[in-house]
């Protein structure tokens, strides 16, 4: 059975964004063996395209505008 979700929250913007991210990143995680039954574990990384990626975005928040 699958649960229903509000349709009001399913037009909603931001919901969808952290949705679509964490659906993303799902393949990612990795449970530990010892702690499988808890739901413990770890994120893998997606490799280093990612982190060049968000040290850019990091940079160019950082970065004064100029007019």
């Amino acid at each position: 059975m699958k649960p229903e979700v509000d349709p009001k929250l399913l037009a909603d913007p931001v919901f969808r964004e952290l949705m679509a991210e964490g659906l993303a990143m799902q393949d990612r995680f990795a449970a530990e063996p010892v702690y499988a039954r808890t739901g413990k574990g770890h994120l893998k990384s997606a490799g280093v395209a990612e982190l060049q990626r968000l040290r850019k975005q990091a940079a160019s928040a950082s970065r004064p505008k100029s007019r």
